[in-house]
């Protein structure tokens, strides 16, 4: 088994990179670090993780063969080229970077280190994802040439209970609004979908947001994109949709539209159809992501110098500069209209 050491251990790593990597067949989880001493002990004693680490050095200097960060997007660049100087595989938790430069400049890195460098779109190894990629690449539905991938709901909602019982703004989502809001943080996962299901490069995009709170972000976002084979993808994605109710919901689909049928993808309804000329065929869902799945995939890929499935860097790249563009240029929209 390889040794793995894993960077940032917040709330993804604690429900979805731990877990995985604790039980993998291909992995032994040796080390984690974390700059905040609370939360690296409870990851440390929940996953029975030999070794924690504060200082990073320290961490890169324990035994290991890879490394996966999972720390916020505003580490990432630091992590990765720590990584690079210590010889180490990375996966990164997406989005890879803050901005295209910041992604540009860990690439170049990791190519000049000769290091497998890859982007966790963890989504991609799902089996509904899959059996949609399956489907498109079948051409169940003829030629799928317009899609629709909502994404809305309330990251978790808009405030907490402090430990005074005050009512207070939800950290979780606040931080991820200042970072850049649903679009930078969750929409890269659809629009790293739509390349990887079409298997064809986005040629052109718009965006427009809607704000519900005083961010300078856009806490709902519609972006459209235009790719090279004439298929266009329209994302809808939200952190406020119910993000006051007491009763919240979330509204999580995906419609692939071919000229022959549709894919139809429904979370809260449970439903992965298809609906031709041939009649309807329902398949059963698996809610989303796969972290074994991909942690095999890792595994894989070291082995082989093949990615097994796994997203490149310039995936990553892509999918950032995107999300980034889209969003800074929503904002100068609202700003001009402002003046």
């Amino acid at each position: 088994m390889k040794r793995i050491g894993l960077m940032g251990c917040g709330k993804v790593a604690g429900y979805g990179h731990l877990p995985a990597l604790n039980e993998s067949e291909h992995w032994d989880l040796v080390s984690v670090f974390d700059p905040n001493p609370e939360r690296l002990a409870q990851a440390q004693e929940r996953f029975n993780v030999p070794q924690a680490f504060t200082d990073s050095d320290a961490f890169f200097e324990s035994g290991l063969d890879a490394v996966a960060i999972t720390s916020p997007a505003p580490c990432h660049k630091e992590n990765v080229l720590a990584a690079a100087r210590f010889g180490k595989p990375v996966l990164c938790e997406k989005p890879l970077a803050m901005d295209e430069a910041e992604v540009a400049e860990m690439i170049a890195v990791m190519e000049k280190a000769g290091l497998p460098f890859y982007a966790g779109f963890t989504y991609r190894f799902g089996a509904d994802a899959q059996r949609i990629k399956r489907l498109v690449d079948e051409r169940v539905v003829g030629d799928v040439l317009s899609l629709r991938l909502i994404y809305i709901w309330n990251c978790h909602g808009k405030y907490v209970t402090d430990e005074e019982g005050n009512r207070i703004e939800q950290p979780r989502r606040r931080d991820r609004m200042y970072e850049g809001g649903p679009l930078v943080d969750c929409g890269v996962h659809q629009i790293d979908l739509s390349r990887w299901w079409l298997g064809s490069e986005i040629v052109r995009y718009q965006s427009a947001g809607a704000w519900l709170e005083d961010y300078e972000a856009p806490d709902h976002v519609y972006l459209h994109m235009d790719h090279a084979n004439g298929a266009h993808t329209m994302i809808e994605i939200s952190y406020a949709y119910c993000h006051t109710a007491k009763e919240s919901i979330f509204l999580y689909s995906y419609d692939l539209i071919g000229t022959e049928g549709v894919i139809r993808y429904d979370m809260r309804e449970e439903t992965i159809e298809v609906r031709s000329v041939e009649g309807t065929t329902s398949y059963p869902i698996t809610h989303g992501k796969n972290f074994p799945g991909m942690y095999t995939a890792f595994a894989m890929a070291l082995d082989t110098g093949q990615p097994h499935g796994l997203a490149s860097p310039e995936d990553g790249l892509i999918a950032t500069r995107i999300a980034r563009t889209a969003t800074n240029d929503a904002i100068r929209q609202r700003n001009a209209a402002k003046a």
